[in-house]
């Protein structure tokens, strides 16, 4: 999930933090690609961004390929 995303969903990172029940170090690293997500993290971002986590699994397959 990209920065961009998070704004689109009109969060701050602390928000967003919250909404997930982490500190907000835990967004900041994923954003700068400090830390990678698992696939549990991944859908519960997702979630709470509103986003299809389906698309976003497309994309990371394609970038893998």
């Amino acid at each position: 999930m990209t920065t961009d995303t998070r704004k689109q969903a009109g969060l701050t990172q602390e928000a967003l933090a919250m909404e997930l029940d982490r500190p907000q170090s835990f967004v900041a690293k994923y954003e700068r690609s400090e830390r990678r997500l698992d696939l549990i993290e991944l859908l519960r971002i997702a979630r709470v961004l509103n986003v299809d986590a389906h698309a976003i699994l497309d994309v990371l397959i394609a970038i893998e390929n």
